[in-house]
């Protein structure tokens, strides 16, 4: 009788809810989604902060100098200590959140988007196929990161511009991904089936054929995360990303690294920033891909 009402409930469960339920047993993909939680709510929190004070926290907390106390190390006063500029490093880090997190985010996300519409219609399409492909070939034959410079020096340094040359230079890779995953599933009989009863294509890619490659696609945007947010760093770097004296985990990173032997907080504390920040999105992202592969039943 109970093997009955379990059977039963297991059926009235929607693939969102099932995946939910086989999501929450995996304990450190939990601990990821806490961890990029406080995170976002702490972006969040800066973002009202510089709304409700004018901008004055920023420019008293942030990014004001205090060269007397340059390079001073953690305390309690300054639990991060001061950069090489006497900027505390603990308002600096919680302010750099929304410019290295939620960048990364933000052009992998869109590069999910344009690349996985691009190598689905390719894979689904054979005439658009070679189109498509050869140009993703060629884009992928340049390094990312010197495609990114190449175009964030022809825009200009900005923002939005670098969100633009990021996205582009990772759009090859979804692209591939989607396409592979796409060319395996359409000779499946459900595909079959659903051309069978007159499903559009546009119906049978988005509904049938993308759910069924979520897996792949969230495990390649994990790791292109943490190649977004180090291209970003190097863009700012060479001066064609985040100019200073905005906080940002990589030019922080990237400034710090001429006092490293002398002053070790301003290397390791946005080092672990990056560091923590991608491990949690990694292992958020392996948490989803097992809850969303609908070949695990556990």
């Amino acid at each position: 009788m109970n093997t009955n009402k379990e059977a039963k409930g297991t059926k009235q469960r929607t693939l969102w809810q099932e995946a939910w339920r086989r999501f929450k047993k995996d304990k450190a993909a939990i601990v990821g989604v806490i961890f990029l939680l406080i995170l976002t709510i702490l972006a969040i929190v800066t973002v009202f902060i510089d709304i409700g004070t004018d901008g004055r926290i920023y420019n008293e907390y942030v990014i004001k100098q205090d060269l007397r106390n340059r390079l001073e190390p953690p305390s309690i006063k300054h639990p991060f200590g001061l950069d090489e500029f006497g900027r505390d490093m603990l308002f600096r880090m919680i302010w750099g959140i929304r410019y290295s997190l939620f960048l990364g985010v933000l052009a992998i996300f869109a590069s999910v988007l344009v690349g996985g519409l691009l190598g689905a219609i390719a894979g689904y399409y054979k005439k658009a196929d070679n189109i498509i492909m050869r140009f993703m070939d060629i884009l992928l034959a340049i390094p990312s990161i010197l495609l990114a410079i190449a175009i964030v020096a022809a825009l200009g340094p900005s923002v939005t511009n670098l969100l633009i040359a990021v996205l582009i230079s990772y759009v090859p890779t979804f692209a591939r991904i989607v396409r592979a995953s796409v060319m395996t599933l359409k000779d499946e009989e459900f595909i079959e089936a659903a051309k069978a009863v007159g499903a559009s294509d546009i119906r049978i890619i988005f509904k049938y054929i993308i759910p069924n490659s979520l897996a792949p696609i969230i495990v390649q945007a994990t790791l292109g995360v943490a190649g977004a947010i180090l291209n970003i760093a190097g863009l700012s770097f060479l001066g064609l990303g985040i100019e200073p004296p905005t906080p940002e985990w990589g030019g922080m990173l990237s400034n710090a690294r001429t006092y490293i032997r002398d002053s070790w907080h301003i290397t390791l504390i946005p080092g672990m920033g990056i560091m923590l920040t991608i491990l949690a999105l990694n292992l958020v992202g392996d948490g989803l891909r097992d809850a969303l592969d609908p070949r695990l039943k556990n």
